[in-house]
């Protein structure tokens, strides 16, 4: 990858509304990358320029996923390709070969495991030798649970000397709506594993991304029960099958830095008594009704909520480590606008430029945010992406 390239990032699917988000996102960032967007209309890339307020000249690339040609055109005038185009497992893979093949940068929100194995294992040979750093899930899905979980274990090696075996994971606020390329995503990835029990074993793997290691017997994050250790009842999270897997791919990345013992779930804490009960088995029935149907109820890729509806929206999750020695530990991630849209852009955009400016000793390969970006990534995310990251004292 050369500095002297012509972009420093192109945002691909400026079109679509995440990728709008974003586009708007860097047009008012103070010191913005040399940037781009690009898609596949330049006429609907000249409405994004007018309607975000970009400079007139700002630069627009038209490239089709449809159309190798276009895509390797594409990476090779940039350090970074950001893409919002999913489901990834549809349109993704000839971005990532493209990228790949030209060493450069990538990030995506892609938070389908079948198809990130499917990169792992076709590309990361090939992107070691090129110097492309393809880092997936740079959004909601795993940015504040993988940095959470790095955060809170690096507080407690200051601490105690080494991580934490057990960490859990609690949604203890959720206000937005869920991404249309969520559900769509989703569906996709539902849709394949039914048709081959393989892939439907490989879901149902908590190590499916973590290559020859297998580590210990993971809590299943599908029941309904009381946490004493969360203090309340816990109801299965949605985003829990994505989240928990890019957790023990990040441990692998690191060298097992939180042991190769190490356990993690997510759930929803929805609170103590006979209350917090009621309100678990509820969320219960609505995650598997999010699960069974894919998100039909949701938006459609493209659609998402008024700037009024992301605003109001927000999040929050505890993080409950619990250390060999009996000592516990509670770290808090939130985020200030609605996960599935206004945080995941502004997120995904410090993630993609911190990937350009700030990691340079990261050698090139198949990652994920914490092991490529790690908490150094943090200090951006509060100044500007509006999350917290506090240890809870």
């Amino acid at each position: 990858m050369s500095p002297s390239r012509e972009f420093e990032l192109i945002v691909f699917g400026a079109t679509g509304f995440t990728g709008r988000l974003v586009a708007e996102y860097l047009v008012h960032r103070e010191n913005p990358p040399r940037w781009a967007m690009a898609g596949r209309s330049l006429q609907k890339l000249e409405q994004v320029r007018d309607e975000t307020g970009a400079p007139k000249d700002i630069p627009l690339v038209v490239a089709d996923t449809n159309d190798p040609s276009s895509l390797m055109a594409l990476a090779t005038r940039t350090q970074c390709v950001l893409t919002t185009v999913g489901p990834y497992m549809l349109y993704g893979t000839p971005l990532v070969e493209a990228c790949v093949e030209a060493g450069t940068d990538y990030t995506d929100l892609a938070g389908e495991v079948l198809w990130m194995r499917e990169t792992i294992a076709r590309f990361s040979q090939r992107a070691s030798e090129t110097g492309a750093r393809i880092v997936h899930s740079t959004g909601f899905d795993s940015i504040p649970f993988d940095l959470g979980v790095l955060f809170l274990q690096e507080e407690a090696k200051r601490r105690f000397g080494s991580p934490c075996a057990r960490v859990r994971g609690r949604v203890i606020d959720m206000r937005g709506t869920l991404s249309g390329g969520t559900a769509a995503s989703g569906r996709t990835t539902a849709e394949a594993a039914a048709k081959d029990p393989k892939l439907a074993q490989a879901l149902m793997n908590p190590f499916c991304l973590t290559g020859e290691f297998s580590g210990p017997n993971q809590p299943s994050g599908q029941t309904v029960e009381e946490d004493h250790v969360a203090g309340g009842w816990v109801a299965p999270f949605f985003m829990a099958p994505i989240n928990t897997k890019n957790i023990h791919r990040t441990n692998a990345l690191l060298g097992h830095e939180y042991g190769t013992d190490f356990v993690y779930d997510e759930m929803f804490l929805t609170g103590p008594g006979e209350a917090g009960e009621k309100a678990a088995r509820g969320m219960a029935a609505l995650s598997q009704a999010m699960l069974g149907g894919g998100g039909e109820g949701g938006p459609k890729p493209g659609e998402g909520p008024s700037k009024a509806e992301r605003e109001a929206g927000g999040y929050g999750v505890d993080f409950f480590g619990t250390h060999a020695n009996g000592e516990t530990l509670r770290a808090r991630v939130t985020g200030d606008k609605d996960p599935g849209y206004g945080s995941t852009s502004k997120i995904m955009a410090e993630a993609s430029i911190h990937l350009i400016e700030n990691a340079e000793s990261v050698p090139g390969g198949i990652w994920t945010p914490g092991a490529a970006l790690g908490s150094a990534l943090i200090p951006a995310l509060v100044s500007r992406a509006g999350l917290s990251f506090d240890i809870m004292e």
